[in-house]
């Protein structure tokens, strides 16, 4: 930690330690120190606006946390631009391909050809997020962790962001703190549009006998599986199961039971040597329509939730934190119209969130069959084998697929790169053809 860095937490705690709030004038607070909020912080430091970032939980909490582990093409190109993909590149595997397994019969999507190229990294959040911590204290400004938002107050004025120990006075706040933050709270829940699917997912992290070498989907009667690989002989299991299922009830053998009986007809998989941990996803989606009021804008989870479903949570908040970050240099730096930097963001956040929504639920629907007889099973099995042997062939469906699954941010993914500020701190990634 340098110099300013410790020296701000020294204050902070001496504040704490005497009872006292200490209040914090800046021009952007960001609340949450996820993906989207460290990502954020980052950019805007960079480009010379003052920032601050609470975090609800310790640094160690935070580093630790296990959630995604796939970074489309086009985030790892943007992070690279911005030189923050040093751990990515050094620690981080390619993967170009998927087995589909429908009813027992392995098909094999390999869309890194089939885009042209574009490939995954497998890299896990929670290094992504190491990555990042370490990048804020490097510039002096690091997290102030422990210090939970109690509201974000204040709206129209200059917004105040009161925690545990400190009050944030901003001229914006950006909230990346999830589905139950303070951002969404402080706009009309009832305005959200969401779902909630029919089913859950069971989640377990496991241990196994060798690497992962791609991820592995497997369509069955009883249900959907899927392998998701994540660092060395880390990988994670999805199993589905009943909504309201408790994760209790799910000792170690009955997973790898259920796993092997679903993954019939996969490529030798990986022995489970370990569960580490289980838990179940309940599996909804939701979107805001409206991501900004007054001076307040949200990023990541909460301004919308996605299934696991496709790998684009943590993309789509990078994305959103690239996006946010632009749009406040171009306010608060660059002269340009509030009202136009803060609308246009939220209108561009919104759009591109239900293009990845319905790409995560076209994939859901191919991987889940719907509730029937076992004649009604073998009928929707056999609809979904064709459908994933479409996926395999060349041609525009295979395509438009193999360029969104990537995240190419080219040809057939409408999205486009992502566009942060403009750095020229880093290098390109390549395709690999």
């Amino acid at each position: 930690m340098g110099l300013a860095a410790r020296a701000c937490q020294a204050t902070l705690l001496r504040a704490a330690g005497q009872g006292v709030t200490r209040r914090v004038s800046t021009q952007v607070g960001v609340v949450g120190a996820g993906p989207a909020g460290l990502t954020a912080a980052l950019l805007l430091l960079r480009a010379g606006i003052d920032v601050r970032l609470v975090e609800r939980d310790p640094r160690a909490v935070v580093e630790r946390r296990a959630r995604a582990g796939l970074v489309e093409h086009r985030v790892a190109e943007f992070l690279c631009r911005q030189g923050l993909a040093g751990g990515l590149l050094a620690g981080g595997t390619r993967h170009g391909w998927c087995d589909m397994v429908v009813g027992g019969e392995r098909i094999r999507v390999d869309y890194g050809r089939l885009s042209g190229g574009f490939r995954h990294w497998v890299y896990p959040q929670q290094r992504l997020v190491r990555d990042l911590v370490g990048a804020l204290y490097a510039l002096g400004r690091p997290p102030l962790f422990e210090q939970p938002a109690q509201g974000v107050v204040d709206l129209q004025g200059r917004p105040r962001v009161p925690c545990r120990d400190v009050e944030l006075v901003c001229d914006v706040v950006l909230c990346c703190d999830g589905p139950h933050g303070v951002g969404g709270a402080a706009l009309s829940a009832a305005d959200a549009v969401g779902f909630r699917y029919p089913y859950d997912w069971l989640t377990a992290s496991v241990r196994v006998d060798r690497p992962v070498a791609g991820v592995v989907y497997a369509v069955h009667a009883d249900g959907f599986a899927g392998l998701m690989p994540r660092a060395g002989h880390q990988a994670r299991l999805y199993l589905q199961v009943p909504p309201g299922t408790d994760a209790a009830r799910w000792p170690a053998a009955l997973v790898r039971r259920r796993f092997a009986a679903r993954m019939v007809g996969a490529a030798d998989p990986p022995t489970v040597e370990e569960v580490v941990e289980v838990g179940v996803l309940r599996m909804r989606a939701l979107v805001r329509p409206t991501v900004g009021r007054g001076r307040l804008l949200l990023a990541g989870d909460a301004a919308h939730v996605l299934t696991p479903s496709g790998a684009k949570g943590l993309n789509l908040a990078v994305a959103d934190a690239a996006d946010a970050a632009r749009s406040l240099i171009g306010w608060l730096r660059d002269g340009a119209a509030r009202d136009e930097a803060l609308g246009g963001y939220a209108r561009r956040r919104v759009a591109e969130a239900w293009r990845v929504q319905e790409f995560s639920d076209r994939l859901l629907s191919l991987l889940h069959l719907p509730p029937g007889s076992p004649a009604d099973a073998a009928f929707h099995l056999l609809l979904r084998r064709e459908r994933a042997r479409d996926l395999a062939v060349p041609g525009p469906g295979a395509a438009s697929f193999a360029h969104w699954y990537a995240g190419s941010g080219e040809g057939p993914d409408p999205r486009g790169p992502v566009a942060g500020p403009r750095c020229d701190a880093g290098a390109k990634v390549h395709k690999q053809n």
